[in-house]
């Protein structure tokens, strides 16, 4: 039997340091490519046009519109936002947009127009509700639910 030669050996553990190294390399780039692809998904602004920043729920205050909006929500929201908003619907996990915590200072501090506007029209995964519930006193219902979600 032929001992490998002392320099033989010392190329085989510089060839396996380089092999993992650039196994180590890959790791790092897939991980950075896909931290940086969910911080895009995270940061892209939603615009709303100021015609709805502007506009007023109707039925602000309503008890009874709470009451209704949280039955809408129970049947067209919750399997993705959660019982309680905070993005952790049974459906949430197949997504592959982040949802946003709806108890959040950052959610609350939007314009009733403004959730108004994004529950109507939806947006990537999020459904649009012009079809779904066309009566839009109805959606300022859900809207006057979500106020109640801190």
């Amino acid at each position: 039997m032929v001992k490998p030669s002392e320099e033989n050996k010392f190329k085989f553990k510089q060839n396996l340091i380089t092999m993992e190294s650039k196994a180590f390399m890959i790791v790092l780039s897939i991980a950075a490519t896909i931290l940086v692809s969910f911080i895009s998904i995270q940061t892209e602004p939603w615009p709303v046009p100021d015609k709805y920043v502007k506009m007023a729920n109707p039925v602000k205050g309503d008890a009874d519109a709470v009451t209704a909006g949280k039955a809408l929500w129970v049947k067209h929201c919750q399997s993705c936002h959660g019982k309680a908003g905070a993005g952790d619907g049974t459906k949430a996990a197949q997504l592959e947009t982040e949802l946003v915590d709806m108890k959040s200072a950052a959610f609350q501090k939007q314009t009733d127009g403004e959730m108004f506007y994004k529950t109507l029209t939806g947006r990537d995964e999020m459904p649009t509700f012009e079809k779904k519930i066309p009566d839009q006193e109805e959606i300022w219902s859900v809207v006057s639910f979500m106020r109640t979600l801190k």
